[in-house]
């Protein structure tokens, strides 16, 4: 999350992935007030004007929030409330609206006081890189980014290159710099490019990324053992061992190790592990919750009740991940009931 703080009331944010957004309806309280940039649909008052026509407008207004909610899927949040200020005088003030907000999205957040846990949530990713993946053969490559738990997928692109046209006449440099342009339009400052696939072409485009004077800076590695390139060498690679060693410090790889723990705990009939809303809450008042994962499915379920947990749980010193459906992990969490969490010591439920 980029943010900028203006004064110790007033604080500009910019959401970069679907983290940004939960942390921001875990920040976003009623009676807060959000400031930004938005449309309103404003009626004419012109002769021979249809009196049911208006004119969409950009206006930047202030919001008093009365109402706050994630959608089913995660990317976008929904704050509604009434009008105070705005920049045009078209625009009454008293009136509802809503803020439709989405990553990339900037609005501006003003508190009578903002608490300690907000200010770490809001400051919780800055500078954080993400993870480039890289899944390249000679007949295609997938590329997909990794921002904490979250994957984006680009399109597949593919060289044409076949049988013996390969050998004779195909440049595989000219793919190389189609792969080079693609990763460019999301490279960011501290990201990590990391690079696999069949045979010694990851190598290649390695050796072809080097001589690139911007991309010189950027950490680059190369790993051996995923024998697949495009969509399916990226899903092989993040269920990987790989991923485990190369990313440790990556929120996937975090997740990835406790989601593995509870199921050896649960193996053994340990009961130092609870899995559903019911057993992670008991465990988190009794102050026994070590770190949690959850998906979707329990945002979903009742969103206020699991940001109001989520929060008391971060207070209490609890170790917080959220996943999505974009990976295995996110997938596999839902199907334990959407939440797990490992324990700092046994609990009967």
């Amino acid at each position: 999350m980029i943010t900028k703080i203006v004064d110790e009331n007033l604080i500009s944010v910019i959401p970069e992935d679907s983290d940004d957004l939960l942390n921001l309806r875990r920040i976003i309280k009623v009676d807060d007030k959000v400031i930004g940039d938005t449309t309103r649909v404003i009626k004419l008052d012109k002769d021979y004007s249809r009196p049911d026509k208006g004119e969409r407008i950009k206006v930047r207004i202030s919001l008093n929030v009365e109402k706050i909610s994630l959608d089913d899927v995660l990317d976008r949040l929904r704050i509604g409330g009434t009008i105070s200020e705005s920049s045009n005088e078209s625009v009454p003030h008293g009136s509802h609206h809503s803020f439709i907000l989405k990553i990339n999205d900037g609005i501006s957040i003003s508190k009578k006081k903002w608490m300690p846990l907000e200010k770490n949530l809001i400051q919780s990713n800055n500078n954080e890189g993400g993870f480039i993946l890289v899944a390249i053969d000679t007949s295609d490559c997938g590329i997909a980014k990794l921002n904490g738990t979250h994957i984006e997928f680009l399109p597949n692109l593919y060289s044409g290159s076949s049988g013996k046209r390969y050998k004779t006449n195909f440049n595989i440099e000219k793919f190389f710099e189609q792969v080079r342009n693609a990763l460019n339009t999301i490279l960011k400052e501290n990201d990590h490019i990391v690079m696999f696939g069949p045979g010694e072409t990851k190598k290649k485009f390695y050796n072809f990324l080097q001589k690139n004077p911007d991309l010189k800076n950027i950490k680059t590695q190369v790993v051996e053992g995923i024998d697949s390139g495009g969509e399916d060498g990226i899903f092989t690679f993040t269920k990987s061992k790989f991923m485990k060693e190369i990313m440790a410090e990556s929120k996937l790889a975090k997740v990835t190790t406790i989601l593995d723990e509870v199921m050896a705990l649960a193996n053994k009939k340990s009961r130092k592990f609870s899995m559903g809303f019911n057993e992670t809450f008991q465990a988190n008042q009794i102050g026994a919750v070590e770190s949690l994962v959850f998906s979707e499915k329990a945002i979903q379920e009742d969103e206020q009740r699991m940001i109001d947990f989520l929060n008391d749980a971060e207070n209490k010193g609890v170790k917080i991940f959220s996943v999505d459906s974009t990976t295995d992990i996110g997938l596999r969490v839902s199907g334990l009931g959407g939440i797990v969490s490992l324990l700092r010591y046994a609990v009967d439920f």
